[in-house]
């Protein structure tokens, strides 16, 4: 009999498990995200009135709107009601509390040069990186994908580095930074990138005729260095296709490492050399010797031109080391 009851119970309350379980499954809002967007600002009370009203009680902003407006989020309009899918508030947060003590006089507002109460928007420039950053994944996770895929785990995210130390949204409707001034704001934190570029040979990115971009995923990758590519030659011969091959005949070695004999940013030596030939190849390689027992010294692409590979079957030297006539 002590036994029936237990039996009893789950028998009677299995029907209520199953709506329970039914009901959980439901697919339902938690909050809009707009709720959340008060929760991180920290004002539950201030609500969203948009770019309009925030910037029409004074001519302060005017500028900065007009290259909002201008600029490709500003252009990014829902089809539906023809709003911006993206405003001030999206990044600062709701702003009726910085508006609700000025007037509508627009003049009077200027003459007196009253200012909206930033203290109630969100203190975006005092987070930390990674808040930073986040403000403009909320979008971008989703609509910049597979760019931002690697980001979270990226160099850059892991040292600190947030959006806006690249990006400058109030500088203009230009809002990341043009090819042209690319390679001085990454020298910003890799001087030492600086110095190599400065040297004699060097790509030309103190000409503007290249930019980290083309060999580097800043925003993250799979590779060292964020490189480009799925190996290092990869990366490089995206520019040098005649280097590419497959060759019948290839430089064994450094078919998949160009580094191991070209520095990529700098170099004091031709064609950015690691060393100076023939030491260069000397360091993989045996000096060529003649009948005096003597050793050639000169360039070693005096005579082996093809050295990143070939398909000629013919060898340019005899067996015993001389040079074929």
């Amino acid at each position: 009999m002590r036994r029936a009851f237990p039996l009893l119970f789950i028998v009677l309350a299995a029907p209520l498990f199953a709506v329970s379980c039914a009901e959980l499954k439901q697919s339902r809002a938690i909050l809009p995200v707009r709720e959340y967007e008060k929760m991180i600002v920290g004002r539950l009370d201030a609500e969203y009135v948009g770019t309009d009203n925030c910037v029409s009680r004074c001519h302060r902003h005017d500028k900065l709107t007009d290259d909002f407006r201008r600029s490709v989020h500003g252009e990014q309009l829902r089809p539906e009601d023809g709003l911006p899918l993206v405003n001030c508030e999206s990044c600062h947060g709701p702003g009726s509390l910085a508006i609700a003590k000025i007037g509508d006089d627009v003049e009077k507002n200027d003459l007196s040069k009253v200012k909206c109460d930033t203290t109630t928007f969100l203190d975006i420039m005092n987070l930390p990186p990674q808040a930073q950053s986040l403000i403009c994944l909320k979008c971008h996770s989703t609509v910049s994908t597979p760019i931002l895929t690697h980001w979270n785990a990226s160099s850059h995210a892991l040292n600190d580095v947030s959006c806006f130390d690249c990006h400058k949204l109030h500088q203009g409707p230009q809002q990341k930074v043009s090819r042209e001034q690319m390679s001085e704001l990454c020298f910003g934190c890799h001087p030492e990138i600086k110095a190599e570029n400065n040297l004699f040979s060097h790509h030309p990115l103190r000409e503007k005729k290249m930019a980290c971009v083309d060999c580097h995923e800043v925003h993250g990758s799979v590779q060292e260095k964020l490189l480009k590519g799925s190996t290092v030659k990869e990366t490089c011969t995206r520019c040098h296709m005649e280097k590419q091959g497959p060759f019948v005949f290839e430089h064994g070695d450094v078919t998949e490492n160009c580094a191991n004999c070209h520095a990529p940013h700098g170099s004091v030596n031709n064609n950015l050399l690691n060393a100076a030939m023939p030491f260069l190849c000397l360091q993989c390689h045996a000096g060529h010797s003649a009948d005096n027992k003597q050793l050639f010294v000169n360039r070693c692409t005096d005579c082996h031109s093809q050295i990143h590979g070939t398909n000629s079957t013919a060898p340019a030297f005899n067996n015993n080391g001389t040079l074929r006539q």
